[in-house]
């Protein structure tokens, strides 16, 4: 019995080569982390690469990098590829993870009232 080929299959390097048209990394100023959120700014349009639809779709709400690479199953590399596809052309929006507000952290007496309470238990 012989071992399929690395990257062969329906999850394997040839399918990513093709969903990226070749490119291992994303083209222009598109900087994007697994934090960053992204956010549909158009629905999809018939005839777009199955991609394309699904991650307009999936980005509806904003949704991290992270998370959409989980549904779609895809690594990060080949999604941060095909995002910046759909940034260049104005379909998605790409935010900041929500930074805190300013706040100096949680309020200290109501952290020692919990504690306490969980002491007297």
């Amino acid at each position: 019995m012989t071992q399929p080929r690395q990257g062969s299959g329906p999850g394997g390097l040839e399918r990513y080569y093709v969903l990226t048209g070749g490119r291992s990394a994303p083209g222009g100023a598109a900087t994007l982390d697994v934090a960053t959120l992204l956010v549909a700014r158009s629905a999809p349009e018939p005839g777009v690469q199955p991609e394309h639809d699904a991650i307009l779709r999936w980005c509806r709400d904003p949704l991290s990098v992270a998370e959409l690479g989980a549904h779609l199953r895809l690594p990060f590399n080949i999604l941060a590829v095909l995002v910046a596809d759909l940034l260049g052309a104005g379909r998605v929006e790409a935010r900041d993870p929500i930074a805190g507000t300013g706040d100096p952290g949680p309020d200290l007496a109501l952290l020692e009232e919990v504690l306490s309470g969980l002491q007297r238990l």
